[in-house]
């Protein structure tokens, strides 16, 4: 998708003109309203005539287009006005889109003042259009061959249409941000809607490098006998039962200046297939376990848009990946694991197996001396249960931290929820016959994992983002289509913005 910004009107034939309209409004306001007044009150009397009630992401092409009108119109509902977020305005954008696709448009026309509210300035406003159109009208069809649903008809450029000349540098290079992080939280999207048999750690492992090449990150894998050097035996007792290969990847961005700051590590869990290893999984469902690497997905596609948008702070980026497998040669409940931080392990489930990997991590990652560690995984079932998929845990040691993650939730529209790490939990992992199990039980699942990980985070500031119910959706969303979400990519990217802020 191509993003144009110009001071001039809308004129192609095949340009369809997006007007956002609020529902039960007293009166249309920005583009809608001068539409109108062009029109002499043709929105208008379709909002009183009950044919358009604007309720969020409601779409109506206008047919026939007035004459005086160069090209084709959509209305598009954003819902009530005092219920407006910039999420929804995300929604009514993707929904708008999708609509020009299926009419067969070519252009999108998104004039500056598609939406006017006053608790959002223009800036944010053109980020959520751009980002709204751009994850709308995602789609992965790589191994389709036949009957593709995409056709070279399919829009493939949207302009920005502006009323302030004065705005056009501005907005442009918001335009570009918005396009590029957009960009990442397609390529993370692609990355786990791949299939397992081709986004192996190894497939995983070649991509960072080819990512390196291009974009000036230090790219450094540590393979299986690296690991066994370096006590990495939770990490590589996660793959003891497949064939394929672990590979620990570490992706570095360090920005040209600013390079004495202390970086931020983030961790991303990345099991390109979970059976549940020994402790099997039931068959319902196991075909979407491949999108167990959601989190090493969104720390490769954070660290992409880091270097494109050239931040200003060092980010080190750790996706340890691996495939649990049940073998002979598979890690078995019972066992006992020693970790590289010296912990002992009692397993309890083979299918805890994220944190095993991500404990390793949490201690590699001490050498870096970081400001801040963010570690995200689909990790539990049980968040899923506590949470659903409208949001994703968070736990953490670091007020500030855990701060600065909910405020870029809210930014993002990408909601998440704390959960309290409490001393008594820990109580759950007491082992026996080792330091700690890898499990405590059904009782606050979610949380007893991040209490897991709490054991080796150590005294660096840390937060734990559960994503398991948030990185993979089973009916299409207005931002997404059924599949992967792409989950946290925006979040993490708006942490680091907002990182940059208070550091610069």
């Amino acid at each position: 998708m191509k993003f144009n910004v110009t001071i001039n009107q809308p004129h192609y034939r095949d340009e369809t003109l997006l007007l956002g309209i609020f529902e039960n409004a007293p009166s249309l306001s920005g583009a809608a309203a001068r539409f109108d007044a062009l029109t002499n009150g043709l929105i208008s009397s379709l909002v009183r005539n009950g044919e358009f009630s604007a309720k969020l992401n409601q779409t109506l092409p206008l047919i026939p287009v007035p004459q005086e009108i160069a090209c084709r119109v959509l209305l598009v509902g954003l819902g009530k006005e005092q219920e407006f977020s910039l999420h929804r305005l995300r929604s009514a954008c993707a929904t708008g889109a999708r609509s020009v696709r299926d009419h067969a448009g070519r252009r999108i026309a998104l004039p500056c003042d598609f939406t006017v509210h006053p608790a959002c300035p223009l800036p944010n406003r053109i980020r959520a259009y751009v980002e709204g159109v751009q994850l709308g009208l995602y789609r992965f069809q790589q191994f389709k061959t036949k009957n593709k649903v995409s056709s070279p008809n399919d829009p493939d450029q949207c302009t920005i249409y502006l009323s302030d000349a004065h705005l056009h540098r501005q907005i442009r290079d918001e335009v570009k941000k918005a396009s590029t992080i957009a960009d990442a939280v397609c390529l993370a999207r692609d990355l786990v809607n791949l299939p397992s048999n081709v986004a192996t750690p190894s497939f995983l492992a070649a991509q960072a490098r080819s990512l390196a090449k291009t974009s000036g990150i230090r790219c450094k894998v540590l393979d299986a006998k690296n690991a066994q050097q370096l006590g990495m035996h939770a990490f590589l007792s996660v793959a003891r039962g497949s064939d394929e290969p672990p590979q620990f990847i570490v992706l570095e961005y360090r920005p040209r200046t600013k390079k004495h700051l202390k970086p931020v590590v983030l961790i991303g869990k990345a099991v390109t297939f979970d059976s549940g290893g020994i402790s099997l999984k039931p068959a319902k469902d196991m075909d979407e376990m491949k999108n167990d690497m959601a989190g090493g997905a969104a720390v490769f596609a954070v660290i992409q848009a880091c270097a494109h948008l050239a931040l200003p702070i060092p980010v080190v980026g750790f996706i340890p990946a691996a495939e649990n497998l049940p073998s002979g040669h598979a890690l078995k409940p019972g066992d006992i694991i020693t970790t590289m931080s010296g912990t002992t392990v009692e397993i309890i489930t083979t299918d805890a197996e994220g944190r095993l990997l991500l404990a390793d991590a949490l201690t590699y990652a001490q050498r870096y001396k970081p400001a801040a560690i963010i570690d995200i995984a689909t990790l539990t079932g049980a968040c899923v249960i506590a949470l659903g998929n409208e949001a994703a845990g968070l736990m953490g040691t670091d007020d500030r931290l855990l701060r600065m993650i909910m405020s870029a939730a809210d930014a993002t529209g990408e909601r998440v929820w704390e959960l309290p790490l409490w001393a008594e939990y820990d109580e759950l992992l007491k082992s026996d016959v080792a330091d700690i199990k890898n499990a405590g039980g059904r009782p606050a699942g979610a949380i007893t994992a991040g209490c897991f990980l709490k054991h080796f985070a150590g005294a660096t500031a840390w937060a734990h983002l559960d994503i398991a119910g948030t990185a993979w959706t089973k009916k299409s969303l207005p931002l997404a289509p059924k599949g992967a979400t792409g989950a946290g990519v925006r979040l993490l990217i708006s942490v680091l913005e907002r990182w940059n802020q208070c550091d610069s």
